[in-house]
């Protein structure tokens, strides 16, 4: 068995707003094993990208992270320099993540100039080369600038980037959602088989949870800040919490013939402000009962996999 590599426990983040105090992530915890992939999911505003920012040391945190063997939320300054390596990023928007005045040379060999400042130009150059031509970008012009390239490769660039120092984890913020379906594809399967290669752990977070199941072995459901369902991939057709089957119900089927009728959450997601005092989802969810309106679910074990609704293995 793998050994953990990214243990993280009542992780919480917290904002000051205009409107008053908004907690974006509400005591979140989940563990992430050496050369796995997990998967992150669900709609926009849940808490998603808070908590990768929050990991990624971009947005201030409170709770436990351990990452490779290291108190991740104490490190600060050069030490925290040293060990970004250790983590790559990929974002959404392929183009906005690349400076447009840097060449392909310099965006793909900055993290280089950074952790390895001791390469030389033309040992530089060659690992660029390598990193482009492993995402499958070989003879890509090194002193190109990012606008001559499409949003896929643009996005290739930039797994280049992240993957060049060989981090331990790479973090992909819905890194797919912003390309067409047939290029989704193709990123997806480039992931996949970076994975292996490099032997790294994927945090692959989505609104997405067709991509997610195409990459993913484990997947976490966000909803309000909170976790509220944990299961590997090849169980999400016993998925347990209500929100979770609307998700699936989401994804659009091979024939498009078959999504007329499907079911879809009532509503809209709550105002992280103003937040229900029981479920999070009950004025949602179909299946609620006086209990979810009152009383807030927590995550208990459940036929191999852990969910948080008060009804989970009745409907």
């Amino acid at each position: 068995m793998n050994e953990m590599l990214l243990e993280v426990r009542g992780l919480t983040v917290d904002y000051a707003t205009a409107q008053g105090p908004l907690r974006a992530v509400d005591g979140v915890s989940f563990a992430l094993a050496a050369g796995q992939s997990l998967g992150l999911v669900g709609e926009s505003g849940c808490g998603k990208s808070s908590l990768a920012r929050a990991l990624l040391r971009l947005e201030q945190a409170s709770g436990t992270v351990r990452f490779a063997g290291l108190d991740w939320l104490a490190l600060a300054g050069g030490a925290l320099r040293a060990e970004r390596r250790r983590l790559g990023v990929v974002f959404q928007d392929p183009q906005g993540s690349l400076d447009p005045r840097a060449t392909v040379l310099e965006a793909i060999g900055e993290p280089l100039a950074i952790h390895e400042p001791g390469l030389d130009r033309s040992a530089r150059r060659a690992r660029v080369i390598e990193a482009l031509a492993r995402v499958g970008l070989e003879g890509a012009a090194l002193d190109g600038h990012p606008h001559q390239f499409s949003g896929g490769q643009c996005q290739r660039l930039a797994i280049a980037r992240a993957t060049i120092v060989a981090p331990q984890l790479l973090v992909c913020d819905e890194a797919v959602s912003a390309l067409d379906l047939a290029v989704k594809l193709e990123v997806l399967e480039l992931l996949a088989r970076l994975r292996r290669e490099l032997g790294m752990a994927v945090l692959f977070i989505s609104h997405d949870l067709g991509a997610v199941r195409l990459l993913c072995e484990q997947v976490l459901v966000m909803y309000a800040g909170r976790i509220v369902e944990a299961l590997p991939t090849a169980s999400l057709r016993r998925a347990a919490h209500p929100y979770t089957r609307a998700l699936l119900a989401a994804v659009p089927p091979a024939d498009p013939a078959r999504a007329r009728g499907r079911p879809a959450p009532l509503g809209e997601p709550p105002s992280l402000h103003r937040r229900p005092p029981g479920c999070a989802f009950a004025p949602r969810c179909p299946h609620r009962i006086e209990r979810c309106e009152r009383e807030r679910p927590e995550l208990r074990e459940l036929s191999g996999h852990t969910v948080a609704c008060h009804r989970a293995g009745e409907v």
